[in-house]
């Protein structure tokens, strides 16, 4: 087996596995919508990733160690998406129970 291969196809599987979180994470930024995605999913990911990139450190896999940090910003920015829209759909979801509300209209 040639020297390169190893590298070569741990490249192409690293460009499609993190190219895989970008449709997500621009769907997820536009529609301002996670309601259909699991957080702790997306905390064993990230934590998944993580561990991966920390082992590709250890091995010195410079392809394990660039895509899984690019997987780990794309995976974590789903996570704080899915976070930050179920924060504010509870804080606006509390307002709307407070006694003495008034509404008009």
């Amino acid at each position: 087996m040639p020297d390169w291969l190893p590298n070569f196809l741990a490249t192409i599987a690293g460009i499609l596995s993190t190219s895989s979180f970008v449709p997500q994470v621009v769907k997820a930024w536009r529609e301002r919508d996670t309601r259909a995605i699991s957080k702790h999913m997306y905390i064993v990911t990230v934590t998944a990733f993580v561990l991966w990139s920390a082992y590709g450190f250890m091995i010195g896999s410079w392809p394990m160690m660039v895509f899984n940090l690019l997987s780990l910003g794309l995976s974590a920015t789903i996570l704080v998406f899915k976070i930050r829209n179920e924060k504010r759909k509870s804080q606006g979801t509390q307002s709307h129970r407070e006694p003495g509300l008034v509404r008009s209209g």
